[in-house]
């Protein structure tokens, strides 16, 4: 461009494009012309990607948050069952103390009494 001004400006004899320099004013906006709907279709295919990359990701947050609730309910249920368990251990423990204690003391009676 500064060229162009230049040597239109410099030039001796014969200036092409005087001031206002019309026929550079002509050619950029001709190239305006043109080049705006391109700049414009690819801001527009952009914003088509950015939007599927956008319903992906959300799409796998969905399936991970839907899986680690799933994940969390298995836990929860095996804990529950864990408690369960150890409770149920505890008593059968308590009831072995139990009857070991009335076969001692079984045992004692037949040893006192023989």
């Amino acid at each position: 461009m500064a060229l162009w001004i230049t040597f239109n400006s410099v030039a001796l004899f014969h200036h092409f494009d005087s001031r206002p320099f019309i026929l550079s004013n002509l050619i950029f906006s001709t190239q305006a012309a043109y080049a705006a709907p391109l700049i414009l279709l690819a801001q527009t295919r952009q914003a088509d990607r950015d939007k599927a990359h956008g319903d992906r990701i959300d799409r796998r947050h969905t399936g991970l948050e839907q899986a680690m609730k799933t994940e969390t309910e298995k836990l929860v249920t095996l804990l529950q069952s864990n408690t369960e368990i150890t409770q149920q251990d505890k008593q059968l423990t308590e009831e072995v103390a139990k009857l070991t204690k009335q076969i001692h003391a079984l045992l004692l009676q037949r040893s006192t009494a023989a």
